[in-house]
């Protein structure tokens, strides 16, 4: 068993526990759910911070959950505490103040000076304020500044828990913020948003601070197109006509009692650049295999992999805005344990680039959109629309200028028969129908329950009516066609 690590109060600005890894997403404590006790009143009723666990606070730690101990440590404390605890060690939480005062250490860019320390003498974390990265706008950028920080955090701790753990597995990397929003390919929203719910699995990805020009960058990426949701994986950089290049994804830990997997990934690239997966098994008798999924020439790959298996292309709506959507199967044993997922760079060979000597160092920008990996190759059924009851609460209409209206509503929904739903998310748009014509479906937003608030919609004069769509979304990334998702309808005189 090894500590915990708690985070308090990443800042006042809401959306910064999202950009943190989820190497460390996954380890969150929430002091809320606990039965804590903070070191500040002692056994006689007085304020006097302990700065350990002794006798002027055990009894209290005796009778909860954990204690968070306050900041001003000295560095033999942790083992003092450690030792008075017994097998509770790792219920106490030596507290670390980013913003460095009289924290050990000095916190700020030496945090994981303390953390050094709290390993050692194997007791538990809890880390106040990391928004001081966004509140002291640290150079060059926030987004880099972040992956700086939790990369030294990562460094002196390691990563304690590896995901992904069961299949279905999908993730788009959003970080649950961004400047855009796209769905299956297409962009619905150019506006900045946050919504924390909508974060999926972040990528195991290792910091490089200052990379050599020669190494392909590898981020997440909020300002780049996105095949859904606000981010993708950005690789950028040089890379040679005869080399690859592979940055490891995620650290699994499935075990597959299916014969085989699918595995689906958007990509969207510049020039001859190309981008594949590779994935690494460990069986039964304790051997290892790594097998590619690619679309490109199979020859260049010889002997890098135990296995090449070719992706066929598939043909979907966000193909037209530059994204393609690449599948492949693997045919596997029972036993077998998905441990590793990487992705793979290289170039497209073409029969021109034969008369011509092979370049040592050239462009290359690829992105990484999506990825699903599921045991059907079959998309889920969905519902028909006829199964859901959606209706409309707290209707209110107010009077604009020059005769247009805004429209609050709560949206709810409901399946008639039965409660259990295979839906993690639901995107809700709206069409403004008018006498002659309907228009084009509106993005909304995301909801993670099944209700939804829409405040102040600004309805045009002519628009005769309103058909709010909710959209279902299952685990695996598949959406629900539009066409075949339930309605709700509002009149513009205000009557549901």
């Amino acid at each position: 068993m090894k500590g915990g690590l708690f985070v308090i109060d990443c800042s006042q600005q809401r959306n910064l526990p999202i950009c943190m890894p989820s190497a460390w997403q996954s380890l969150l404590i929430l002091w809320d759910l606990m039965d804590g006790w903070y070191d500040s009143v002692t056994i006689h009723g007085g304020l006097r911070w302990q700065n350990q666990l002794n006798e002027m606070n055990k009894p209290f730690f005796d009778i909860c959950d954990g204690i968070f101990v306050n900041y001003t440590w000295k560095e033999n404390y942790p083992r003092l505490s450690a030792a008075i605890a017994g097998d509770r060690k790792f219920d106490v939480y030596m507290g670390i103040d980013v913003f460095g005062r009289g924290t050990y250490g000095g916190g700020q860019w030496n945090t994981n000076v303390a953390l050094d320390v709290l390993k050692k003498y194997d007791v538990s974390a809890a880390i106040f304020a990391p928004g001081w990265v966004y509140e002291t706008k640290q150079p060059p950028n926030f987004q880099s500044a972040q992956n700086h920080w939790w990369a030294l955090v990562e460094k002196s701790w390691g990563i304690l828990r590896n995901y992904p753990k069961m299949l279905p597995f999908y993730t788009n990397f959003d970080q649950g913020r961004g400047y855009h929003f796209s769905i299956d390919g297409a962009k619905v929203s150019d506006d900045p948003w946050c919504n924390i719910s909508c974060q999926g699995f972040q990528p195991f990805l290792e910091f490089a601070d200052n990379p050599s020009p020669g190494i392909i960058q590898t981020l997440v990426d909020l300002t780049e197109a996105s095949h859904s949701g606000g981010g993708n994986i950005t690789f950028k950089g040089t890379l040679g006509d005869n080399a690859f290049f592979a940055r490891r994804l995620f650290l699994g830990e499935i075990p597959l009692e299916n014969l085989s997997i699918f595995c689906t990934y958007s990509v969207r690239s510049e020039g001859d650049s190309q981008l594949g997966l590779s994935l690494h098994f460990s069986s039964t008798r304790n051997e290892s295999t790594s097998i590619l999924l690619t679309s490109g020439d199979f020859n260049q790959f010889s002997g890098k992999f135990n296995k090449v298996i070719p992706t066929h292309r598939l043909e979907r709506p966000g193909n037209s805005f530059g994204w393609v959507l690449q599948e492949g199967s693997i045919a596997l044993e029972k036993g077998d344990i998905l441990t590793e997922i990487h992705a793979v760079c290289y170039r497209s060979k073409y029969e021109s680039s034969e008369l011509r000597p092979a370049r040592s160092s050239v462009k290359y920008f690829a992105e990484l959109g999506h990825l699903t990996i599921r045991t059907s190759e079959k998309n889920l059924d969905f519902l028909p629309s006829s199964s859901w009851l959606v209706y409309g609460q707290f209707i209110k209409w107010v009077s604009g200028s020059r005769g247009s209206k805004a429209l609050t509503v709560k949206i709810v929904w409901k399946l008639k028969h039965g409660t259990g739903t295979a839906f993690s998310k639901y995107n809700i748009y709206v069409k403004k129908v008018t006498k002659q014509v309907e228009e084009v479906a509106e993005y909304l937003g995301t909801a993670h329950v099944e209700a939804f608030y829409v405040s102040d919609l600004v309805v045009p004069t002519e628009t005769s009516s309103l058909k709010f769509i909710v959209q279902m979304c299952a685990a695996d990334g598949t959406c629900q066609n539009l066409d075949d998702s339930p309605t709700f309808t509002v009149d513009a005189e205000g009557r549901a």
